[in-house]
């Protein structure tokens, strides 16, 4: 199989492209506008990547998608701090570059893996996200916060749209928190450039406070990229078209954890690192408003519960690893990162 990657280096990018390359025998090519999480893989036959941006090898892209088998589109921007701070970028990126991919797997009546969000589902007051009957809830024009919402969120109504009046051929997934090596970078300081897990680790080794938004009552449910990624290995197989024209949460509700539960577990495993154990320890909580924090265009999300019963039947993949499990062996990465 030949399978076209965007956004390559990211962190489902790198990770997928890793597992690809241990795990099968399929042909990549893969566009980013990075090759830092990929320099490993970069001598392997089976690969090749091209450094530039899907904005502007448009003519290259589509030549790469006329000859591939599958198209699975991971450029996007997914840090909530820029949801806020620049909701044009998250439009013009999100939704309007990806449905010129989308539109290129039309013409050419490829497949394509789109990768959606938890965060479709918004303030869903179910208890539990169900792919088919969760309402998608998103707040008022002025917060700004739901622009990533809604990008995604037209471009899987789309994607749909195309697959049952023109008999496009995809799959949608929706990761639910993935956390692992990679996500994102630790030295970022600014809080706009990261998200949760790695904010909170690069805060402790700065010595910086960690600013608990509304007390950290949210709930989020992590997993680890690992699950995410075979999960996804099973999407891309596609084995009895298991997962031809579906939509998969991807997310492991066995990890539902408060936000600051995550802050006071992520500090107690950063104490069993000697070298980092004092700057744990100092480590400060601070409570603030989303709207101190972010702006006034922010509104959380109070809770994040997937259903997965569908991957467990269709893909017949379940999630394995603990948070407590995902978290040391990122902190691992991380801090041997920095030694």
């Amino acid at each position: 199989m030949n399978i076209f990657i965007l956004g390559a280096n990211g962190f489902i990018g790198s990770s997928l492209v890793e597992h690809l390359l241990e795990k099968t025998e399929h042909k990549i090519t893969a566009l980013d506008i990075r090759q830092n999480n990929i320099e490993h893989s970069l001598s392997n036959s089976k690969l090749q990547f091209k450094l530039g941006s899907l904005l502007e090898e448009c003519d290259w892209i589509e030549n790469k998608i006329r000859s591939c088998d599958v198209v699975i589109p991971l450029a996007a921007i997914a840090t909530p701090g820029t949801y806020v701070t620049d909701p044009i970028r998250i439009f013009e990126l999100d939704f309007e570059a990806n449905l010129s991919i989308v539109r290129l797997c039309v013409k050419h009546q490829k497949r394509v893996i789109f990768p959606s969000t938890s965060e479709v589902y918004g303030m869903c007051p179910d208890e539990v996200f169900d792919e088919e009957t969760s309402n998608c809830v998103t707040g008022p024009i002025q917060k700004e916060r739901w622009i990533y919402s809604c990008s995604k969120q037209m471009m899987d109504r789309i994607i749909y749209a195309y697959g049952s009046r023109n008999g496009l051929p995809y799959t949608l997934f929706r990761p639910f928190n993935w956390m692992g090596p990679r996500l994102d970078n630790i030295l970022n300081p600014n809080p706009a450039g990261s998200r949760a897990v790695t904010q909170f680790i690069g805060n402790i080794l700065r010595g910086q406070p960690i600013t608990l938004v509304d007390g950290g009552k949210q709930r989020r449910s992590f997993i680890d990229i690992d699950d995410g990624i075979s999960a996804l290995l099973k999407i891309i197989e596609n084995k009895d078209n298991c997962a031809h024209q579906k939509i998969f949460n991807i997310g492991n509700p066995e990890n539902d954890i408060s936000i600051r539960d995550l802050v006071e577990l992520l500090i107690s495993l950063i104490k069993t690192y000697p070298k980092y154990k004092a700057l744990a320890e100092k480590t400060e909580l601070l409570n603030l408003s989303g709207e101190e924090h972010f702006g006034k265009g922010y509104q959380d999300v109070p809770h994040r519960v997937p259903s997965i019963q569908r991957a467990k039947n269709d893909l017949h993949w379940t999630p394995l690893i603990d948070i407590k499990t995902s978290l040391k062996k990122t902190l691992d990465y991380h801090l041997e990162e920095k030694k």
